[in-house]
């Protein structure tokens, strides 16, 4: 039999700890964070089905172990920006960082709002 695990406890947690606007701004910087991380790794791997290539094949095009890009698209993790670069490189992209189209209103991790 499968145990299932009580997620509440962690929800609550999190609830609780989002009423503080420090708390908050950390998580919401963190998410955000994570969702970037996600869609490039995203557009990467469509790329790579594009390009008929399969994660061995890219691998030996960017000089990297098959596991670790096995890996990187399919666990969610922290790629270093130097495989994120050289799998681009490897199929032929490029990666661009855009600024938003709207100023946050808040600074987050310690930097000064400017006005």
């Amino acid at each position: 039999m499968t145990k299932m695990l009580d997620t509440g406890v962690h929800q609550r947690l999190v609830a609780a700890q989002l009423k503080d606007p420090e708390f908050r701004d950390e998580y919401e910087a963190a998410r955000r964070e994570m969702e970037i991380i996600d869609s490039v790794i995203q557009q990467l791997d469509e790329l790579r089905e594009q390009a008929g290539l399969s994660k061995a094949d890219l691998a030996r095009i960017v000089g990297r172990n098959a596991s670790s890009i096995r890996r990187l698209f399919t666990a969610q993790s922290n790629p270093e920006l130097a495989l994120v670069a050289a799998i681009a490189v490897g199929l032929g992209a490029d990666i661009r960082v855009q600024a938003p189209k709207k100023r946050p209103a808040r600074a987050r991790r310690g930097e000064l709002a400017t006005a």
